[in-house]
């Protein structure tokens, strides 16, 4: 009974550590999506601002 439950503990183990990873990447993940979005939105206004472009009168995304 000792190797089932060496096996049954190993996998939960496994599964853990694999769900803290993915929540780790998750958050990693999100922090570069929020720094690429700064970045080019400052890219956009410091384009905008070279051209002189109304960037209020331009919706965006």
């Amino acid at each position: 009974m000792t190797g089932i439950w060496n096996m049954t503990e190993d996998t939960h183990h496994d599964a853990v550590r694999r769900t803290h990873f993915l929540e780790a990447a998750h958050e990693e993940m999100v922090k570069f999506e929020r720094k690429e979005n700064e970045f080019r939105k400052r890219d956009r206004e410091e384009r905008a601002a070279e051209l002189r472009l109304p960037l209020g009168e331009i919706k965006v995304h």
